[in-house]
């Protein structure tokens, strides 16, 4: 019995030794507190009371940043909240250049975020979302760019404005949409003029049109069968026949 304390030992340490990597984890690996090398994925062995591993994931994360308070650039207060996808593409410096590269990069998200949009206006904000985001994305991924953190896209989620903000805003609304069905109205109608003038033209060098418009008009009337309507029929039209009447 002896030696089998020994051997529980041995185990024990083994088994402690032995790390198993996925394939999108690696292992960041210290000797006696210094670096040594990054290691992984799959199975690998960390000497005990000497070595020391740290895991590092290489997924992408999603990131959400809390709601800030935003004053715009022409001076209306928002909330604004964000997200952000990021991953680790350097474990060595991700472990190394920062303590813990999760909260760095949530914190220079939002002083980015108040930054940036701080010095756009509220129309800015409201309808040119994707520049903003591209020019969140590049700011921070340029800050995160030493710990080895790459930041492939940053997305303004919410902008939550003051309920007067939001009453305005309707208000302004409504009055473009009025405006646009005012012009409309008055293009349809300047077109409608101006067809009016190009058939009086037309009629006014062919007095024949004129007559055939009106037998055509007659004709149309005449298919109500309901009401009897009266037309003053213009001389012109029963010259023919009265001249023809008047021949021996």
């Amino acid at each position: 019995m002896s030696y089998l304390i020994p051997l529980l030992l041995l185990a024990a340490v083994l088994y402690s030794s032995i790390k198993v990597l996925m394939e999108y984890e690696r292992g960041a690996i210290f000797f006696l507190g210094k670096f040594q090398e990054v290691k992984g994925p799959g199975l690998i062995i960390v000497l005990p009371f000497v070595q020391k591993m740290f895991r590092v994931n290489l997924q992408t994360i999603t990131m959400d940043v809390p709601s800030q308070d935003v004053i715009t650039k022409d001076n209306v207060s928002v909330k604004v909240n964000a997200v952000i996808f990021l991953r680790v593409v350097d474990p060595q410096r991700a472990t190394l250049a920062v303590q813990d590269y999760l909260y760095s990069t949530s914190q220079i998200a939002q002083t980015t975020l108040r930054s940036v949009l701080g010095q756009s206006q509220l129309d800015e904000l409201l309808s040119k979302r994707d520049e903003i985001n591209v020019e969140l994305q590049r700011i921070i991924d340029q800050q995160t760019e030493p710990w080895g953190v790459k930041v492939s896209a940053v997305e303004v989620k919410n902008v939550d404005l003051p309920q007067e903000m939001q009453r305005a805003i309707a208000k302004q609304a409504e009055a473009e949409r009025e405006r646009r069905a005012k012009v409309i109205h008055a293009e349809g109608e300047f077109q409608a003029a101006q067809k009016l003038l190009e058939a009086a033209d037309v009629m006014g060098r062919n007095p024949i049109a004129l007559q055939l418009r009106y037998l055509q008009t007659l004709v149309q009337v005449a298919g109500d069968k309901n009401s009897t309507t009266i037309f003053p029929v213009p001389i012109d039209i029963l010259s023919p026949l009265l001249q023809a009447l008047k021949k021996p």
